[in-house]
């Protein structure tokens, strides 16, 4: 008989105007890969904050290694056994990586004084056990979005989770990390005989490791099944309760004028370091003009300085035949294009707003929603929120609550939302659906599409190849700031991977 390492039984999430999670019964096996799927709102990550102590449950019981959880708070969790890595990091960018991972059980020299080389001593030890190789010395804002990810997990690993929950781990990695990960998860599951809970909308990568997947809709468990029984399009079918029909996108038209110009730029990154080198690109109205990178070669720095996030050192940027080099954001906006940054948190949504008052950011001054420019219509502003709170089905307490309380994937809805309804001729838009369910991906990828062929201008970056490839009329290949390749037509995974590395030069790409 399976020994059962957690044990949900009838368990009930209330939050004021929303039942999160609704009489949930299940059983996770010890020594299992369990995938955990459902829609943004579908109350994935609130039953997992419950199994880690971050919620106390309405109704029901929960249950790990056979003992019942009677006092819920991470700390009883972490001592039950049970470790979680959050989609969004809990680190300290300060710290070195080592610091972060013994926090709360630092090493002491004399009872007092921290011991920083046994620290880092402890954390080689890790990193060797488990194969996540990452520099202990190191501070963690030095660090990779990725790396930072194994910094979480190491982390976790410390601190001797026996059940570790992984929320969306492969949102922010590149296909190669996601591999290096996947490997370590089956070691450990394998080695140590230990149970991970996956939270993910990549259905592939469900299959790909899992020995079961759960699915959860409108805070349901509405089935349980053997990975092995199952396809993709079985799961997408369960999770939304229809079929879903994102790869079925229409293009139409032709390529127009050029709306963005890039020449000869040149931009370094925070450490001062060439990041795009001497680039040249071109976007016409009514394409989509697709990155494809591993994460880290000038793509960010790229985007920041088109958007007048970040001034270029040298060269000249043209949006809708004006020159935008060195401009301000919102300048840069007045000229005709939108945004869609790649970090929703630290540049996309104010946490701390309400969904109404972020859906309005940039258009506040308008005089829809103003009288005598200073006294807000606040009738027409509720109105026109509720509208984009609808039209993109983002899902939560209402307009009302702060955007915090939404998950990633609707705070994700609301930065899209609010950066399609400028309606403008041009689109910058990184990681469109970077942490975002099959349902909501179909519905965006739609929007875009939709954009693409009414004439918009869109340069797209996204670590997700496959939505490259499913939206671009181009793409790119950069590594090391330049552009390594060119295609167009029938895109081949493996001429762009060559060029993503920089194995293929410029001349030899395919276009």
């Amino acid at each position: 008989m399976d020994e059962i390492a957690v044990r949900f039984s009838h368990v009930s999430m209330a939050f004021p105007g929303v039942l999160a999670n609704d009489d949930v019964t299940l059983d996770i096996k010890k020594g299992e890969v369990f995938a955990l799927v459902g829609e943004n709102g579908a109350g994935k990550s609130t039953l997992m904050n419950v199994l880690y102590g971050i919620n106390t449950p309405t109704d029901g019981k929960v249950y790990i290694s056979g003992r019942e959880v009677t006092d819920f708070n991470p700390k009883t969790a972490i001592s039950m056994g049970v470790g979680m890595v959050h989609q969004h990091f809990m680190l300290v960018p300060s710290f070195t990586v080592a610091q972060n991972i013994v926090l709360s059980r630092e090493p002491r020299r004399g009872r007092v004084f921290f011991d920083n080389a046994a620290a880092e001593r402890m954390t080689r030890q890790l990193v060797e056990e488990y194969g996540l190789e990452v520099d202990p010395s190191v501070p963690v804002e030095e660090l990779s979005v990725g790396l930072q990810q194994r910094v979480e997990i190491l982390k976790t690993l410390f601190r001797g989770a026996e059940t570790l929950i992984l929320d969306e781990p492969t949102a922010v990695l590149t296909p190669q990390e996601t591999d290096e990960l996947f490997a370590v998860i089956r070691r450990v599951v394998r080695e140590r005989n230990m149970t991970v809970i996956i939270i993910t909308h990549k259905l592939y990568e469900v299959l790909a490791i899992s020995d079961r997947v759960g699915v959860m809709r409108k805070g349901q468990l509405v089935g349980v099944r053997n990975t092995a029984d199952v396809d993709e399009q079985t799961l997408a079918s369960m999770m939304v309760g229809r079929p879903v029909l994102y790869d079925q996108l229409e293009k139409t038209g032709t390529p127009g004028e050029e709306m963005i110009r890039v020449e000869d730029l040149t931009v370094r990154d925070n450490r001062g370091l060439v990041a795009v080198d001497g680039l040249n690109l071109g976007v016409r109205a009514g394409e989509v003009l697709g990155i494809a990178a591993i994460e880290g070669n000038g793509q960010s720095e790229l985007i920041e300085a088109i958007t007048g996030m970040r001034r270029p050192e040298s060269g000249r940027i043209t949006i809708c035949g004006r020159d935008a080099t060195g401009l301000s954001p919102g300048d840069i906006r007045a000229l005709g294009l939108a945004h869609v940054p790649e970090d929703r948190l630290a540049t996309g949504v104010s946490r701390d707003a309400t969904v109404t008052e972020n859906l309005l950011t940039g258009k506040q001054r308008q005089k829809q929603f103003n009288r005598f420019g200073f006294h807000q219509r606040t009738s027409t502003i509720e109105r026109y929120a509720r509208e984009l709170y609808e039209k993109f089905d983002i899902r939560g307490a209402g307009t009302d609550v702060t955007a915090g309380d939404l998950s990633g994937g609707n705070m994700q809805k609301v930065v899209i939302a609010r950066e399609f309804s400028f309606d403008c001729p041009v689109l910058i838009i990184a990681q469109p659906t970077r942490g975002v369910d099959v349902g909501a991906i179909e519905f965006i990828h739609s929007q875009i599409i939709d954009r693409r062929n009414h004439g918009c201008a869109i340069l797209l970056c996204s670590a997700d190849l496959d939505e490259v490839f499913r939206l671009s009329d181009r793409i790119i290949t950069l590594y090391e700031g330049r552009i390594t390749g060119e295609f167009s037509g029938g895109f081949s995974k493996d001429e762009i991977g060559l060029c993503m590395t920089g194995s293929r030069r410029e001349k030899e790409a395919v276009s």
